[in-house]
Order: C-alpha cells, then structure tokens, then sequence
C-alpha cells in the first residue's frame, strides 16, 4: 500500500490505475448496454473471470458425475441461471427488477469473491454500480462489505452517506436515506410490516432516514417509521462508529 502517516490507505499506483480502468470500463458497458440479457453476459463474463481465472467459453462435460460440481458453479455464475429472494415477492416491478438483476447479482458475488475485502477498490466499486441499481445514488457515498438490499430500485442514498459492513436495506417499500446519514455495521432498515397473525400479509411502508442521522450498529429500524434529521438511533461509541 501506497501509504504515508497522514494519508487515507490506497493502493500502489500501478494497481490503482488498473483499478479505475475496471470501474469504468463496467461504468460504461452498464450505460451503453439497457437490456437484462446483454448485462447479463456482461456480468458473467466479469464473474467468470473473478472467480475461475478464465474467460466464459469452451464446452461443459455434462456425462461425468465428477464434474457436476464444476458445472454447477459454471452455471451458477450467469445471472439468468439464478433465483434471487426477491423474484418471489409478489409486489416486484418485473421490468424495474429484470434490468437491475445482473447487476445485483454482481454486487452480491463480487462482495463473496476474494476481492470482494479488497476496501479500497470495494467502495468505489458499489459505488458505481449502485448508479445503475438504485433509485438516487449521492456523491461521495461510502458503502461498505456484504450490504445487502431487496429490489435497488426503491433505494434512494443521498450524497456523503456511509453505509457499513454487513448492513441490511429491505427496500421493498421504499427507503430513502439524507445526505450525511451513517447506517451502523449490522443494523436493518425495513420498509414493509407484516400483520400480527399472518406472516404473509404485508403493508408496504416507506421508510425515511432524515439527513444526518445515525443508526447505530445492529438498530433495527422498522418500516414506516422515520428518523428525524441528525436523529440518533441505538447506541454509539463515545468516540465515532
């Protein structure tokens, strides 16, 4: 690392720049190519790449037991050949959702992949792609490892929002979270109720998060229930998050 005592942690030079032409290579690719197939292919060729070492191609053996297990991980990294537990909630947007599954599949197994803990290059990298999953994604956004989130396309994040590891967004009725906010490590933000005697009965119920405020690490935030601007929820270090 390219480090001095007074700087923020980045990599080498030579990596960074590798890096960035990456981000925007994929930047560009998901402008320029809409459609749920063709980012579709995109991302696996990505995956293929980030998790087997090789480009896609090449013909699968199909008649041998001792492959099977190659084959299923071959399959499984072409986002048309997976099921996400969102496809199944009976409120989803199919046109909304289908552009934006290649992509949540990506966000989801580059954070599983090696360098998926690779900090640096992991927020910049969500970053980018969450412009072309959620709703409204701010400047200078800080979204940590293993975030996970229901459909992106009720997400709305504002400028100079910190998200960090391990947070959950159940974006199912909405989420809007205000420029400067912090969501502590682990904590959940719903937007959806269930009633008490029947689980499968669901209101949704937009959530807001008012600029400023601070979820704590592991705060539960229920759907439809809003946070005040610079409102703090749960508890916090004396120091910092």
């Amino acid at each position: 690392m390219a480090n001095t005592p007074n700087s923020a942690p980045h990599p080498t030079p030579e990596a960074e720049e590798i890096y960035r032409r990456w981000i925007r290579f994929l930047d560009e690719e998901f402008l320029r190519h809409r459609s749920p197939e063709r980012r579709a292919e995109i991302v696996r060729d990505q995956l293929y790449q980030l998790y087997l070492g090789r480009p896609h191609g090449g013909k699968m053996n199909m008649s041998l037991t001792s492959e099977l297990p190659g084959n299923v991980l071959s399959l499984s990294l072409d986002p048309e050949n997976v099921t996400l537990e969102a496809e199944h909630f009976p409120d989803i947007d199919p046109e909304m959702y289908a552009v934006r599954k290649p992509l949540l599949w990506f966000w989801q197994m580059f954070d599983r992949s090696p360098i998926g803990l690779n900090h640096w290059l992991g927020i910049r990298f969500r970053c980018m792609l969450g412009r072309h999953i959620f709703d409204h994604m701010g400047m200078g956004v800080k979204i940590h490892h293993g975030v996970d989130f229901t459909f992106g396309y009720k997400l709305s994040i504002g400028d100079g929002v910190t998200v960090r590891q391990g947070a959950v967004l159940h974006d199912r009725g909405g989420i809007t979270i205000g420029k400067g906010s912090v969501i502590g490590s682990f904590a959940r933000i719903y937007s959806h109720t269930h009633a008490p005697g029947n689980f499968d009965q669901v209101t949704l119920a937009p959530t807001v998060i008012g600029a400023g405020a601070r979820i704590g690490s592991h705060a539960i935030v229920l759907g439809g229930q809003p946070v005040a601007a610079g409102q703090v929820v749960g508890t916090f270090p004396a120091d910092r998050e």
